[in-house]
């Protein structure tokens, strides 16, 4: 068996192209392959900024041979009373494409019919590459992608060469104008020639020759150990940068490493102001000393290695001070202006089309604020501790957005909030309302890190909500995969910070206060805006339980009840699932769903309230005393967080549930005793649904007695 090696030469691939470009032309291709019945083994992707590469090992040179069994006319018409084959038969092994004597008789279940192996031999997979690989390479998808002379051919760039090669064979195709063969090139600027590839198994080797380190792990490994050693030299270390360093390893072919200075005045800027202008103009790498301090040094990752590379260090370090003087000149502008002047600036930057500019959204995140600090604050203990929670909030609010018109944040937008916090701390604000304005934005991505301050967390809640409330006021509610606003991710937000801080005010209220800072609506319109927004944040609550591994059941059972406290939907789903495995479960639940089931086949009483002189056995007497007795508990251990308690005093209630239904029928001819026996249940099925709704949750099959 051999190796197949397709490898797409470009011109320069965006970074962030790269990875996912590869990931995607693998499985599109080993589909392919697995689709043509033509057996392989493992595949390796290689990439760099010039060419996307898969490697397929032990590719068979033919299709897997197909047998499958065809049906034909019934057995009673392929063959006469003699037994010899009938006209009928003798076409069914001409479209099956076998002897009249290979047919045979089988039995199915409408009776005995004729039946035939039809073998189809396999094609040489070099005939099928053909078509398949010009196919997958089409369909690589890509951001954006774009076509060039008259072909109506799109790309990420520009297609200059393509190899596919199976074994030492050309599998030979053409996308555009370019024909596959088995020439490459090397290094645009060191070796820029072309490269001849015999067979697979050279080609890695011969690109090394040619200044090409394909393998992109090999690069990333090169580039840390480099700039670990440059930076070494300085007396330093490279601040740590992961991201930074997937780019770079995506923007090389051949990682040259070098270091370069700046003069130490710029040190006064912010380190952020820095660290990004280096990093995201000219991706460059900072060096920090062993105290964790900026140093007045940077490395940089070259494609090419030059003779000198100390003049190739002077013209980054030409480039650097320019970009540094910029963000000074920025730096200092914005230093002269206040966070008066940026909020009044905010009337002129538009938030959404539907809902006005960014200076309104800040004053409805503001009121949203102070009403949630208003609400935590009920907890005595942060009282106590947290005196100015309300003005410290109400003030970040006011000022959380002013940044985004800064001249900083203008050139560059991802210190967003960073710029906000040092301003604030340069203008002596407290460091609550500093950090609060830069955390406001966290969680910035899945995974991402949240607030820490209980300022920030508030104000990041506040805002999230306004969002998600907002735009479905407006009707730009996601849909399938859409999501411009993400507003699904900030809904997630909110649950995570609401946990992590243990935030237990109500989600309907907050909705509510959010949706009526919009402006009046009808009051229909107004309840529909509500149960929208709750019923998505429900969504997310369900998504995050179902990623901690909660079973479905479960998480349905406790959200249909209520998620309106998030806090306690965790709590009664881990009690739950702690109750799930106990041995006394199931019965439980199953006599549960036999009081839900009676209840809902019946016609309710008018009141649920019990009258004990109709009791007419000792069971109804235990149950309800039971009923009163466990009911008082519940309440008590659900006020007091108990959830686990909660749900054992439930439980309690199984065996006099059990009682009841042995001992009486509920469904009694007389409608004095029957209403009675119905408002009981409805008593107890009341009870088990302060915690959750038990008939959501999966349980064996029983028939129920009534």
């Amino acid at each position: 068996m051999d190796s197949l090696l397709l490898e797409i030469g470009t011109e320069e691939i965006p970074a962030g192209y790269i990875e996912p470009a590869l990931n995607a032309l693998s499985a599109m291709l080993l589909k392919k392959l697995a689709d043509g019945r033509i057996e392989h083994g493992t595949a390796e992707t290689f990439g760099t900024p010039r060419r996307l590469v898969l490697e397929v090992k032990n590719v068979s040179g033919r299709q897997r041979p197909l047998t499958t069994e065809v049906t034909g006319p019934p057995a009673s018409i392929g063959f006469d009373e003699q037994g010899n084959p009938t006209i009928a038969a003798e076409k069914f092994a001409e479209k099956v494409g076998v002897s009249v004597k290979d047919i045979i008789i089988k039995e199915t279940k409408k009776g005995a019919y004729l039946c035939a192996k039809k073998v189809e031999s396999g094609l040489n997979t070099e005939l099928l590459l053909k078509s398949i690989l010009p196919d997958v390479i089409a369909a690589i998808p890509f951001p954006k992608t774009m076509r060039w002379a008259d072909l109506s051919v799109e790309f990420a760039r520009p297609v200059h060469t393509i190899v596919a090669l199976l074994g030492n064979k050309i599998i030979p195709f053409i996308v555009g104008n370019i024909k596959s063969s088995r020439y490459t090139l090397g290094h645009s600027f060191m070796q820029p020639g072309r490269i001849k590839i015999s067979n697979p198994d050279e080609y890695i080797k011969a690109l090394d020759s040619a200044y090409v380190m394909v393998d992109s792990k090999k690069r990333r490994e090169i580039i840390e150990f480099e700039t670990a050693r440059v930076a070494e030299g300085l007396n330093g270390r490279v601040l740590q940068d992961d991201e930074l360093v997937d780019i770079v390893t995506n923007l090389v072919e051949y990682p040259a490493v070098v270091a370069g200075k700046f003069d130490a005045k710029f040190l006064e800027l912010p380190d952020e102001v820095m660290i990004t202008a280096m990093r995201e103009h000219q991706k460059y790498f900072s060096v920090v000393d062993k105290k964790g301090k900026l140093m007045s040094c940077f490395i940089s990752v070259n494609n090419t290695r030059a003779k000198d590379m100390s003049l190739v260090a002077k013209g980054h370090e030409r480039v650097l001070r320019a970009r540094l003087e910029d963000a000074r000149f920025f730096y200092r502008s914005d230093s002269k202006s206040s966070f008066e002047d940026w909020i009044e600036k905010l009337k002129r930057v538009l938030f959404q089309a539907s809902l006005g500019s960014m200076y309104e959204k800040v004053i409805r995140v503001k009121k949203t604020a102070e009403y949630l600090a208003d609400e935590i604050s009920h907890d005595s203990d942060l009282n106590q501790h947290l005196p100015d929670l309300k003005e410290n909030v109400g003030k970040a609010a006011l000022m959380c957005k002013a940044d985004l018109v800064s001249q900083v944040v203008v050139e560059f937008p991802k210190l967003q909030g960073v710029m906000g916090r040092i301003y604030a701390m340069n203008a002596g604000e407290p460091d609550d309302v500093a950090y609060a304005i830069e955390e406001h934005y966290r969680p910035s991505y899945s995974g991402g890190p949240l607030p820490e301050t209980l300022t920030g967390s508030i104000l990041s809640i506040a805002d999230k909500i306004d969002s998600i409330c907002g735009c479905f006021v407006a009707g730009l509610i996601p849909t399938g995969a859409s999501d411009p606003y993400a507003l699904r991710r900030q809904g997630i937000g909110i649950i995570q910070i609401m946990l992590n801080k243990d935030f237990s005010f109500s989600l309907i209220e907050m909705i509510e206060k959010s949706i009526k800072l919009f402006g009046p609506k009808s009051d229909q319109e107004f309840k529909k805006n509500v149960a929208d927004v709750y019923s998505f944040l429900k969504n997310r609550i369900a998504h995050l339980l179902a990623e901690e591994g909660f079973t479905k059941d479960i998480i349905s059972a406790v959200i249909s009840v209520t998620a309106d406290h998030v806090p306690n939907i965790w709590s009664r789903v881990r009690a739950l699932e702690k109750l799930k495995t106990k041995p006394d479960f199931e019965p439980l639940s199953i006599a549960f769903k036999r009081v839900v089931n009676i209840i809902k086949k019946a016609e309710l009483p008018k009141s649920k309230d019990v009258d004990e002189n109709l009791f007419q056995d000792k069971c109804e007497t235990a149950l309800y005393e039971a009923c009163k007795k466990v009911n008082k508990k519940v309440l008590d251990d659900l006020d007091k967080g108990l959830f686990d308690q909660a749900l054992y005093d439930i439980a309690s209630l199984r065996n006099v549930v059990d009682d009841f239904f042995d001992g009486v029928m509920v469904m009694a001819d007389d409608m004095n005793l029957r209403e009675n026996r119905l408002a009981l249940l409805i008593n107890i099925a009341d009870m088990f649904g302060m915690f959750a709704d038990f008939s959501k949750i999966s349980t064996p099959t029983h028939t129920l007695v009534t």
